[in-house]
């Protein structure tokens, strides 16, 4: 992986995914639905739910029967809006979990759901989709090949994730849709939520083949993918090294980081396209290289924990936010 969209690259790592999916429903005695199905969140997460079981021996009949039930088989349009199903909504589930507890500003808890997609809403998608395609046709390229759904969030407790135990799903806020208060419209709101949440996603993938980072001392691979707020395998153990990070207020482990670092590179190259668009664009460009300033300074402090990928990309993403020495 580069810190440059690559489609091509978003397609090797989606293909040996699915090889590896496969591999784990064979073993169980599962047929392993096509590939542009196996590529689906809720084939995923059956999946992770087949894999979890094999570790305490063979599926009995009812539990195989149980399982083969929830394997969709009939592929649906890559990078699609979502509609509310159980594996978004368990995966908010594990979200809501894994941050700290706080109330609004009327004293009541947070709260996040699955909601469904208004007519407006699609169309601001539609918008940030030709945006990217004319200002970056690459990233858009990536996305495509890189997200299977995009689920709308309703709440004020998360503004989005991804999670790996859905992989290929990302779960967006519904107010990155709505123009911002420095006056940024909602379609570059959005588009940049794609960005973000696609980079995670492309992280994920990739870190599942190759780690970007090296083993910690507790033997959990520290490039394993991590998820943005979710609860996803490869998170880290309790003894994993939290630095503060750029987009979370909770220290962070280095695989978070470094997957931030990814992010904040990725946005400031769409700004950057979007320079001369208006000011709120140019001062988002500024907020966001700030950001992407301060992960690489932290990141490149504990270089020693990166793998030889992981430096490479480090190493991009430095170029591209100035860091560079």
């Amino acid at each position: 992986m580069q810190v440059e969209p690559d489609a091509r690259g978003a397609v090797q790592d989606r293909t040996e995914l699915t090889r590896r999916m496969s591999a784990v429903l064979d073993r169980a005695g599962l047929p392993a639905p096509p590939d542009a199905a196996l590529y689906r969140p809720a084939v995923v997460e059956v999946v992770h739910t087949v894999q979890r079981a094999l570790r305490s021996g063979a599926l009995d009949p009812d539990r195989r029967r149980t399982l083969e039930a929830r394997l969709d088989r009939e592929p649906d349009p890559m990078c699609a809006p979502a509609t509310p199903r159980g594996h978004l909504s368990r995966s908010v589930a594990r979200a809501l979990r894994s941050v700290p507890a706080r109330t609004d500003a009327d004293g009541r808890p947070v709260h996040a759901e699955v909601t469904a997609w208004s007519a407006a809403e699609r169309q601001v998608l539609d918008e940030a989709f030709r945006l990217l395609s004319q200002v970056w046709p690459e990233s858009a390229a990536e996305t495509r090949e890189t997200v299977a759904e995009i689920a709308l969030l309703d709440g004020n407790a998360i503004d989005g994730f991804t999670d790996f135990t859905v992989h290929g799903a990302v779960l967006v806020n519904r107010t990155r849709l709505l123009a911002g208060p420095g006056g940024l419209p909602g379609p570059v709101r959005c588009a940049e939520a794609l960005i973000h949440e696609g980079a995670h996603t492309r992280c994920n993938a990739a870190a599942s083949v190759e780690p970007f980072l090296l083993p910690d001392r507790s033997g959990v691979p520290g490039g394993s993918p991590a998820p943005d707020r979710s609860g996803a395998p490869g998170g880290g153990s309790a003894r994993e090294l939290l630095v503060a990070t750029p987009l979370r207020a909770d220290p962070r482990p280095l695989s978070g980081l470094f997957q931030q670092t990814v992010v904040l590179a990725r946005s400031v190259l769409l700004y950057r396209r979007l320079a001369g668009s208006g000011a709120a664009a140019d001062a988002r460009h500024t907020k966001l290289t700030g950001d992407g300033a301060q992960a690489v300074r932290t990141l490149s402090a504990h270089a020693d924990s990166l793998a030889p990928r992981g430096r490479r990309v480090l190493e991009q993403c430095a170029g591209i936010l100035g860091e560079r020495e």
